[in-house]
C-alpha cells in the first residue's frame, strides 16, 4: 500500500495515524516464497516535524510459513514488526547514500508499507528453523519423517569416509 506523505507534509505538526493492510501474499527470498500465516494490518502514526522532516511510527504482527531445517514440516515463525524512522526531505539521493541510508520504501513522497515492512521481515529471517527441539527429520535412507512414525531401514548406517579410522581401531583391539 502506497501512503502520499505529501498531504501530511502541507501542516506543521500535523499526526495522521493509518491502519495500512499488508498487500503482500508471499515473502520472498532467493527465489524461494514464503506463505503468510497470520497477517495483521500496519498502524502507522505520521507526524509532520517541520522543514520536510517526517516521523514514522509502524508496527503490526504476522507470521510466516518457514520450513523446519530437518523435516521440512511448515512452522509458523511470529515476526512482531517495530519501525521507527525519521525522513528529511530536504535531505539529496546523494545524501542519504553518503549516510548509508536504505530507506528503499520511499519513493518521492510515497511510503511504500509493503516494501518497509518486507525489509524489517528480511532482517529478522531466521537463518535456520525447528518445529520442535528434538526434531528427527527424514531417515537417510527411504526419506521417511521420522517424527511421524519409524521405518524398518537399518539405523546403524556407518559413514564411508571413516573406513580407514575404523580398521586402525578393529586391528588394535584388545580381547
Amino acid at each position: 500500500m502506497l501512503v502520499n506523505l505529501s498531504k501530511i507534509m502541507s501542516t506543521k505538526g500535523k499526526v495522521e495515524h493509518i491502519l495500512a493492510p499488508l498487500e503482500l501474499k508471499t515473502f520472498q527470498q532467493e527465489g524461494t516464497d514464503y506463505a503468510f500465516g497470520e497477517v495483521n494490518p500496519v498502524e502507522l502514526t505520521i507526524t509532520h516535524l517541520g522543514d520536510k522532516r517526517v516521523s514514522i511510527e509502524a508496527s503490526t504482527n504476522l507470521t510466516v510459513l518457514i520450513p523446519c531445517s530437518r523435516c521440512l514440516d511448515d512452522v509458523e515463525t511470529k515476526f512482531d514488526i517495530h519501525v521507527s524512522k525519521e525522513l528529511d526531505f530536504n535531505e539529496s539521493d546523494e545524501d542519504r547514500i553518503k549516510e548509508l541510508d536504505e530507506a528503499n520504501y520511499v519513493k518521492g513522497f510515497d511510503l511504500d508499507v509493503d516494501q518497509m515492512i518486507y525489509d524489517e521481515i528480511l532482517i529478522d529471517f531466521p537463518i535456520s528453523v525447528l518445529c520442535k527441539e528434538d526434531c528427527k527429520g527424514f531417515c537417510n535412507v527411504c526419506g521417511m519423517n521420522l517424527n511421524h512414525g519409524t521405518c524398518s531401514c537399518e539405523s546403524t548406517s556407518l559413514d564411508p569416509r571413516m573406513a580407514a579410522i575404523r580398521d586402525i581401531f578393529n586391528n588394535f583391539k584388545e580381547v
